[in-house]
């Protein structure tokens, strides 16, 4: 793709969100996706909330949840993911519990903003540091954040996210492109997103509605028996 290509592309993406200035209202969002075989048959749902949190004991912030329950024959999978984050969706804690067939993960992320370190502990095992500068994110508030960005018509800068390990991820804007959701069909802008960790890396897509809160309706993994997609059904 050449380079004139790319900016008209990033300009057509700019101007589309330039009348969204203002922090997307994800408060008490409720998404549900089916997760998809590449043939098209279901796997299972994933869920995906929103929640501000206004406490006398806690400064006000976000608390976002993940999980996933899906299955083939023999073999299930289970995650649970939670984050607790800041009003500017700096990463507090983060949580994860997963089941995949007999294996199965718990662990927790706790964020130092002042430090810049965040302390990841595997319940029953290790406890390691790790460098996040000073606003790092887990992969939950990372996806809030691009949401809200996109929202204000910016394509995220590249940045560390902790997920487990840290990866560095990088974006880029692909163009726009209409998405079936449900009965009704949407215009979305299609993202490609890289993520290089210390032994591994991975790439995939999302597509995230010209919507008031860049809602993610299509996200799509390359696996090698084929393309496995989480698909909005409401």
């Amino acid at each position: 793709m050449s380079l004139t290509r790319n900016l008209l592309l990033l300009l057509t993406f700019m101007l589309s969100a330039a009348g969204a200035q203002t922090v997307p209202a994800f408060d008490g969002e409720k998404l549900i996706y089916n997760v998809n075989w590449p043939s098209g048959l279901s796997l299972g749902e994933a869920h995906m909330n929103a929640s501000r949190i206004a406490g006398q004991d806690t400064a006000p912030g976000w608390q976002f949840e993940f999980q996933l329950d899906a299955a083939i024959p023999g073999f299930a999978v289970t995650d649970y993911y939670r984050s607790v984050a800041s009003a500017d969706l700096c990463s507090i804690e983060f949580e994860k519990n997963a089941a995949h067939g007999k294996r199965k993960a718990r662990e927790k992320t706790v964020f130092n903003q002042q430090t810049g370190m965040a302390t990841r502990q595997t319940i029953g095992g290790g406890k390691s540091e790790l460098p996040v500068g000073v606003c790092g994110r887990d992969a939950l508030a990372f996806l809030y954040h691009v949401r809200r960005e996109l929202a204000q018509g910016r394509l995220p800068a590249p940045q560390r996210v902790l997920s487990g390990a840290a990866y560095q991820i990088s974006m880029q804007y692909l163009g726009a492109q209409m998405v079936r959701t449900g009965d009704s069909q949407v215009e979305a802008d299609r993202l490609s997103i890289t993520g290089k960790g210390p032994a591994s890396a991975f790439s995939f897509e999302a597509l995230f509605a010209r919507d008031a809160t860049r809602t993610p309706v299509l996200i799509k993994v390359p696996l090698a028996m084929g393309a496995f997609s989480m698909e909005l059904v409401r």
